[in-house]
């Protein structure tokens, strides 16, 4: 009788564990919006085309999307006299970007199914289809996402890891999150693309710190001066040598100490995820699967599914 009571107590674990994404799927739209893949990889892909570092700009919002109360497109929510969303928060100011590039998706998804699919799916896959554009793998997108109709600038503030991060703090923060410390080493690896603001970098760059490059910071330094408010939004590519290519080179300059923000450098530096990187470097395709799954469980965090949340017309807005 013990041994039942506690089987069934386990079950409603899982079950309540599970509850939050079990009715995600791979083929959520396959009838109710059957072009909605190649509708979104076409305008992800005439973004690129336009500009290279909107896709990095892209795989970003999803992730600051789904570190605050899930991915749910919260992000996405414009501020109203009313109503204070998430692009305000220190993580997202003057930083976030690529809204506009949702929109126009959201628009040609509405043209073909309106009212169908959410703008938390059109996030993922625009995510998914960035990192394939750009070279990288690509796999397939769990979908069923509803939006929601608040936002957390508090959440903002507090869920998304600082450019400052110790390891320590990295891994415990995704692991809140139920991701391990190779997902962590694994999604870092998005890094890989995208460029960086000075202000992220510059107390790195000037720090004299054992594990920074000295030719790499005086290489940075040329273009972020060490006064505070000067050339604070001056741009810096994340990889040195391969800034729009979806690439394992971002691990190569973790190991030549050439990472360039603090919570990229403290995945190899002397600690437990050291091996992880060297792995990488040894082996891409361990990465790009690694990456591919890691995304799959980062898209996992408590979506809206069922009848919460709703399915909205306008990104920037509840319906």
């Amino acid at each position: 009788m013990a041994s039942l009571k506690i089987a069934i107590v386990l079950t409603a674990l899982l079950v309540l564990l599970s509850g939050s994404f079990a009715q995600l799927s791979t083929n959520f739209y396959a009838t109710s919006c059957p072009n909605l893949l190649p509708t979104v990889r076409s305008a992800v892909n005439s973004a690129i085309q336009s500009e290279a570092r909107m896709g990095a700009s892209l795989v970003r919002l999803f992730f600051h999307d789904c570190f605050v109360n899930g991915c749910d497109g919260s992000i996405l929510l414009d501020d109203t006299s009313s109503f204070t969303g998430e692009k305000t928060a220190n993580p997202n100011r003057n930083s976030v970007r690529g809204f506009n590039v949702i929109d126009n998706i959201k628009s040609a998804v509405e043209r073909a199914c309106p009212g169908v699919v959410s703008c938390a799916d059109i996030l993922a896959i625009a995510a998914r289809d960035s990192v394939n554009i750009l070279g990288g793998p690509t796999w397939n997108v769990r979908l069923g996402r509803r939006d929601a109709r608040t936002a957390s600038l508090s959440g903002a503030n507090n869920n998304i890891p600082p450019p400052t991060s110790t390891l320590s703090t990295l891994i415990s923060r995704y692991g809140s999150f139920g991701l391990s410390a190779r997902d962590l080493v694994a999604l870092s690896g998005a890094h890989t693309i995208g460029q960086a603001r000075c202000t992220t970098f510059r107390a790195r760059i000037y720090s004299n710190g054992t594990n920074l490059d000295p030719s790499f910071a005086r290489t940075r330094q040329g273009n972020c001066p060490r006064a505070a408010g000067t050339g604070d939004n001056n741009l810096a590519p994340l990889d040195i040598q391969t800034p729009t290519r979806f690439d394992n080179n971002y691990f190569r300059n973790l190991v030549n100490q050439r990472g360039l923000l603090n919570s990229d450098q403290v995945l190899f530096s002397g600690g437990s995820t050291d091996s992880i990187v060297r792995g990488y470097v040894a082996n891409p395709g361990s990465f790009s699967s690694d990456f591919a799954a890691a995304m799959t469980r980062m898209g996992d965090i408590s979506p809206l599914t069922g009848s919460n949340g709703e399915i909205r017309r306008n990104c920037r807005r509840v319906n």
